[in-house]
């Protein structure tokens, strides 16, 4: 465990027991963690989903390795200051990969992580197909968890996935058995309307964690709503990357259409400011102070 991680750790855990919703963007590269970062969020994010889709180009379908994964921790850690949520998949194999994975986390900086209880290879939560492994399984997953950390601080954020398949009734017996089996925060996964909500909302005591996908199985609610069902988190994991491509996609589409983008209508971050942002400012310093004389 790095020192450098105390802070954001006791940062959460301290923010975690004041009162109102913690609103958390997705953070899936270096660029949109350093815009995230500097904006004054209580957390940050790290998207499977959007991870893998930047890193590799590939669906989330557990295809992205442990190590890949860790690299990118790593590296999205050390380059911002704000706590950062982890998705740590499915641990990536059986009970030793799982205890492998929170120590490789929380040495990488993360302020926690997620482990979920689908079968591996896992897939995005909010798409179709998936399938959780028994819940003596994914109990054993949040045991291990909880005992491989070496600090209290760094927080377990226990995911089930059986709403889809086996139902609410089913998803909340697991959320029970995670919270008794070490979980700080509860991430039931895919809840249907805002009455399935409100019944996860008053099952428990643990801080709750939600899921708005934009466009996924779950409605998206204001934060007074969130609050009201009784969530003390709310992770917007795809927000930022489906912005971002579709302002990709508008302004290549006006390269491709026009040859230029002197007439393209479109907002875009200006180039000192990205360029003092990805840390420029440091560079053009030590040119100065070391320049021949």
């Amino acid at each position: 465990m790095t020192s450098n991680a105390q802070t954001p750790r006791r940062s959460l855990v301290a923010r975690l027991n004041q009162p109102g919703l913690i609103s958390v963007p997705g953070v899936f590269d270096m660029i949109s963690a350093r815009i995230a970062d500097a904006m004054g969020f209580d957390a940050l994010y790290m998207t499977g989903y959007g991870t893998v889709a930047s890193h590799l180009g590939l669906p989330d379908a557990g295809l992205a390795s442990y190590t890949e994964m860790v690299g990118r921790v790593r590296q999205i850690a050390e380059g911002t200051v704000t706590p950062l949520i982890a998705d740590g998949d499915t641990g990536y194999g059986g009970l030793l990969n799982v205890d492998f994975t929170v120590r490789g986390y929380e040495a990488a900086g993360a302020a926690a992580i997620q482990i979920e209880d689908q079968e591996f290879p896992k897939k995005c939560g909010h798409t179709p197909g998936r399938r959780v492994v028994p819940i003596a399984d994914a109990v054993g997953r949040i045991k291990v968890a909880s005992q491989a950390r070496s600090s209290t601080d760094f927080l377990i954020v226990a995911r089930t996935d059986a709403r889809t398949s086996l139902g609410l009734d089913e998803a909340l017996r697991r959320g029970e058995a995670f919270v008794r089996a070490g979980a700080d925060i509860l991430f039931i996964e895919s809840p249907e309307s805002e009455a399935e909500m409100e019944i996860i909302g008053r099952s428990f005591d643990v801080p709750l964690l939600a899921n708005m996908v934009e466009g996924g199985r779950t409605p998206i609610l204001s934060r007074a709503e969130l609050e009201r069902l009784g969530f003390k988190l709310a992770i917007f994991p795809v927000a930022g990357f489906l912005a971002m491509a579709a302002a990709l996609q508008s302004v290549y589409g006006e390269i491709l259409a026009n040859g230029s983008t002197k007439s393209w209508t479109g907002e875009l971050y200006p180039f000192d400011a990205f360029s003092r942002l990805m840390g420029f400012e440091r560079i053009w310093a030590f040119e100065r102070d070391h320049a021949e004389p």
